[in-house]
């Protein structure tokens, strides 16, 4: 059926008032969208040439839901509007088909392509998705502001533990901890675009977060501002990690300039003392305090500056940590030092009253410092140690040789200036070689720690004795006079009895001859070298004599002094 006799027989070519419509043949080919008639029997033609190929598709099968249409508008006697998608060599075409009944059962089906219609919407649905998706992973908040300055609009999750609606409505001044931006303007507030502008804002939970805002101000048709709208990023993890490497690199150049301090000096008695200024100074202390671990207690080793009562500090770090408290109201911070996870002292760094408190840094370089601590409370240690080898007898434990007579010097200086009295005591052992032959060197040395023994019972803490070799000791007394010395030999010989056990033979016994010299006050005349030789020529006079007994050494303003005797 030719369209113009279609239409005229619906009486659809007659315009209002009965004026006719002309549809010429050539106005129906130049439709630029498919124009399909169907027949009572639902069977297509195309009225023009941009029908072809939906009617062979149609006919083909490719679009089911064409002919479902038609029968609803024939059998309802309405217009029915229907989408329906016809597959092509180029890609799936879109149509929005217009069914429209007409007499005789028929119909008239008019498709307009909507391809690329449809194709423009959905990527402009999947840009704006794409634009949200993007802001939503690339910032943490995205807001708009209104021209009253509050928020108008905030993210759907909200921001610093605030839901969305908590937000808007209210001003950002309400949650700003401190006025930052970029020179000097606000994200909120600028009239020009803002990037990377940071701020500090207030949490739900009290807390403060740091924010860096971009924005741009929104303007109206006359280019009036109404607002603002922008994204920000909390970057307050970042900023404490920022913060957290700029302690870190403070903490460690302290800690080096301590460390060097420590290993720049050669004696070590003097290392402790350089290592508590050194590490008072970096913690802007007032003084500090190192002490040596020692029978379970800590022993004052060295100090600088002014310093308190350290006993309640002490008593905190027994247990191993450490302590942080007020004494007389000084702060005092304290560490234990350890060397092979032992521990061998402590520090402690006093401020004054009115200083500040010790911060989470000075705890942690403290107890840094303490580990250099421990290292050089060994390396003292070991010099003790050494020291002491070098200075004492193997055997007795008492001063060697050597040490007695360098701290013998020392103090022989001092009785000019002191014009004191002072006694030197040489012993020897008589017969001693007879229980080294009868007995063996084993029974031998247990005779020299019981003669130790005895000399030690009957000597002072401010005396000095010791093992001068073989079986030779040497007892200085220091403050005594004549009587005094007399009868400190007096009870030596009495003690020396009890070496009988260790004698030889009857006819050797073990026992002790001693030869005593007095320096008496203001005596300038007598060298050491003088006393000492009164010492020995009475110990040995003991010997030829019979042994076993004690002698005063004539004074000597009555011998002269060597050079004259010699």
């Amino acid at each position: 059926m030719a369209l113009k006799a279609f239409l005229q027989k619906a009486g659809l070519l007659h315009g209002p008032r009965g004026r006719s419509i002309t549809l010429t043949d050539s106005a129906i080919a130049a439709f630029p969208h498919p124009i399909l008639l169907a027949d009572r029997a639902g069977r297509l033609s195309p009225a023009n040439a941009a029908a072809n190929a939906l009617c062979l598709a149609v006919r083909r099968g490719d679009v089911p839901g064409i002919g479902a249409s038609i029968a609803r508008a024939t059998t309802s006697a309405q217009a029915q509007f229907e989408v329906v998608m016809v597959p092509g060599p180029a890609g799936a075409m879109l149509y929005e088909l217009t069914v429209l009944p007409m007499p005789d059962d028929a119909a008239l089906a008019i498709a307009k392509d909507v391809t690329l219609e449809s194709n423009l919407r959905a990527a402009l649905v999947e840009s704006r998705q794409r634009y949200k998706d993007m802001v939503e992973i690339s910032t943490d908040f995205a807001w708009e502001i209104g021209a009253d300055g509050a928020f108008g609009f905030v993210s759907p999750r909200g921001a610093l533990g605030f839901t969305a609606s908590e937000m808007v409505g209210r001003k950002p001044e309400e949650f700003l901890v401190e006025q930052a931006g970029v020179d000097g303007l606000l994200p909120f507030q600028a009239t020009h675009p803002v990037e990377n502008a940071e701020i500090w804002m207030r949490c739900a939970d009290g807390g403060i977060a740091c924010l860096r805002a971009s924005s741009s101000p929104m303007r109206d048709a006359e280019g009036q501002r109404r607002g603002a709208r922008g994204v920000w990023h909390d970057v307050t993890r970042e900023r404490e990690r920022e913060a957290a490497l700029v302690k870190a690199d403070n903490r460690e150049r302290l800690l080096t300039y301590i460390v060097r301090a420590i290993r720049d000096v050669a004696d070590p008695n003097d290392m402790l003392r350089i290592a508590a200024e050194a590490t008072s100074r970096a913690l802007g202390g007032a003084g500090g305090q190192i002490f040596r671990h020692r029978d379970g207690g800590f022993d004052p080793a060295a100090s600088f500056g002014d310093i308190g009562r350290a006993g309640t500090v002490l008593s905190g770090l027994a247990d191993g940590g450490g302590v942080e408290t007020l004494v007389d109201g000084r702060p005092a911070l304290g560490a234990v030092s350890r060397y092979r996870r032992q521990i061998n002292g402590a520090i402690v760094i006093w401020r004054a009253a009115d200083d500040a408190a010790w911060t989470r840094d000075d705890r942690i370089l403290l107890e840094d410092v303490a580990d250099q601590i421990g290292i050089a409370n060994e390396q003292v240690a070991n010099h003790d140690r050494i020291l002491a080898l070098s200075r004492t007898d193997a055997l007795t434990g008492l001063f060697n040789r050597r040490a007695f007579f360098e701290e013998l010097s020392r103090r022989f200086a001092r009785l000019a200036h002191d014009r004191a009295p002072a006694a030197l005591i040489y012993i020897d052992l008589d017969n001693f070689k007879a229980v080294n032959d009868r007995h063996g060197h084993k029974r031998g040395d247990e005779a020299l720690v019981a003669v130790r023994d005895i000399m030690m019972r009957h000597t002072r803490p401010t005396d000095l004795l010791a093992r001068l070799g073989g079986d030779e000791f040497a007892l200085w007394l220091e403050g005594a006079d004549e009587a005094i010395a007399l009868e400190r030999c007096r009870q030596i010989i009495a003690a020396g009895k009890a070496l009988a056990s260790f004698s030889g033979g009857d006819d050797k016994p073990l026992t002790l001859s001693l030869g005593v010299a007095v320096h008496a006050p203001g005596s300038r005349a007598e060298t050491l070298e003088d006393l000492l030789q009164r010492a020995d020529e009475a110990m040995y006079g003991v010997k030829r004599d019979g042994k076993g007994d004690y002698r005063l050494a004539r004074p000597a303003a009555e011998l002269g002094s060597l050079e004259e005797r010699s």
